[in-house]
């Protein structure tokens, strides 16, 4: 019985190490729709979900506040962010790292098509 258990277990990790080098199990990837407080940011991760009854996809969008000790985000940044311990009563997630920097201005415009 001890090498079934041994066996999924190894392979588990195997699964786990071949995932690639750069990538966290449970990170997530957004944009950052605020910086203006001191060490947190407002990340919006936008997805779409089809209805339950009709069958058709609906946008929807998920709103983070993360905490960046080093502010190294800007408003319009494409981050990716991990789960963490509670920092504060509405900050779970940190930021992992900045995966493309990008203008406010750009950004405006690519939420507003978002939104319509």
């Amino acid at each position: 019985m001890s090498t079934a258990k041994t066996s999924t277990t190894k392979t588990a990790a195997a699964k786990e190490a071949s995932a690639p080098a750069g990538e966290l199990k449970g990170t997530k990837v957004g944009v950052v729709e605020s910086d203006k407080r001191d060490k947190t940011r407002k990340v919006v991760i936008a997805y779409q979900a089809m209805h339950p009854k009709y069958g058709k996809y609906i946008r929807q969008r998920t709103v983070l506040h993360i905490h960046d000790e080093k502010n190294e985000s800007r408003l319009g940044d494409l981050v990716e962010i991990a789960q963490c311990r509670p920092v504060s009563k509405t900050k779970t997630w940190r930021l992992v790292r900045v995966v493309e920097r990008r203008s406010a201005a750009a950004t405006a415009l690519a939420s507003a098509k978002e939104i319509v």
